[in-house]
């Protein structure tokens, strides 16, 4: 199949806007961007009184190292929920397109769809008692009864999901990129993913050219404030989510430490702090189970827990009370008495486990 028959006409060959720096011109005497000659007083250095590249060479090739991709497959955008916005408005006309979600999930995703005027198609997880599963067949036919008012254009699978923190087995993602071939786009957002030990949706990419993979560097790798987001996908879709971004997306002082953090020492040691994490995650949520008030805790494969009390209002605010804050997931449909607890230091999970005792 051909990726661009599920992108939105009008924007198959949309060039975008060229911007002084997309240009590719090189020189001395920079005169072409009206910008100052002069650094800022407040400049460390790096001039930023320039533009910074749109998508930065060096960057982009360190980056495809670590996932093991071709450049021209990756794109780099403000944090994922950039890579969101830009799948969602290029795939999906206004009242005439939709979106599919599995509540309860990342809320960003629907909110794209509502700026766009995208409907919402909505298949909830199941809820198996130990673990949220998602639903393939379920799926499927959501996407069959939305054909005769408006078909379903994008499918988001977050994996890990969050909040609920089940992976979704990559057999389960191949049943279900062979049930929308050539009707529908699968992202699978991977924010989560490096606490994940299964192989991951970016195995199967090469083989799917209707599946995007959202990735991350604002958790295993520690930058949430640097805003940097990686979507992954067919060349072809890449090119056009490239025209419609933003001229400059990416701050040089985000661009520079987003590449001492992807260097290989930088990127071994992400790897153990996740590990640390996954082992946190196992002692906390066994401690957790042993609690009175605590009536489920569900398996995870992210750096949070999903957790269900008897009176998730008492403790939630006994534990900000402790100055200490969690995710209130009780306007989620069907987590009326749940939280999310992100794991933390294990001095971090300590003083949560001994609040809640």
């Amino acid at each position: 199949m051909n990726v661009l028959d599920l992108v939105r006409a009008d924007l198959r060959d949309f060039g975008g806007y060229g911007s002084a720096r997309k240009t590719g011109l090189t020189g001395s005497v920079w005169l072409n961007a009206n910008e100052s000659p002069w650094p800022s007083p407040a400049d460390p250095g790096q001039g930023l009184n320039r533009y910074p590249e749109p998508q930065p060479k060096s960057l982009k090739a360190r980056l495809a190292a670590l996932y093991g991709v071709p450049e021209d497959t990756l794109l780099m955008t403000r944090g994922s929920d950039e890579g969101i916005d830009l799948l969602t408005r290029t795939l999906c006309r206004a009242e005439r397109e939709a979106v599919l979600v599995t509540p309860p999930v990342f809320g960003m995703y629907a909110v794209s769809a509502r700026v766009q005027g995208a409907p919402v198609v909505e298949v909830p997880l199941v809820d198996d008692g130990d673990a949220f599963r998602f639903d393939v067949e379920a799926v499927l036919r959501a996407l069959e009864l939305s054909i005769a008012k408006a078909p379903v254009k994008l499918l988001y699978v977050c994996s890990p999901s969050n909040p609920t923190g089940s992976a979704v087995p990559n057999a389960e993602l191949e049943r279900l990129l062979r049930g929308v071939a050539g009707r529908a786009l699968v992202v699978v957002d991977e924010a989560y993913g490096e606490y994940h030990d299964g192989p991951g949706a970016l195995a199967l990419r090469p083989r799917y050219p209707n599946l995007v993979v959202l990735r991350t560097l604002s958790k295993a790798y520690a930058l949430a404030g640097a805003r940097l987001g990686i979507t992954l996908g067919d060349p072809a879709l890449v090119r056009v989510l490239a025209a419609i971004a933003p001229p400059y997306p990416l701050s040089a002082p985000s661009v520079a430490l987003a590449l001492d953090a992807v260097s290989p020492p930088a990127a071994d040691e992400a790897k153990r702090r996740a590990g640390r994490i996954v082992a946190e995650r196992e002692r906390v949520a066994k401690l957790l189970r042993g609690l009175d008030g605590v009536r489920a805790v569900y398996a995870s494969d992210a750096n949070y827990l999903l957790v269900r009390f008897l009176d998730a209002e008492a403790v939630f605010r006994a534990l900000l009370g402790a100055g200490i804050v969690v995710r209130d997931q009780r306007a989620q449909p069907g987590l009326a008495d749940a939280l999310r607890i992100t794991i933390g230091s294990p001095e971090e999970n300590d003083a949560l486990l001994a609040a809640l005792a």
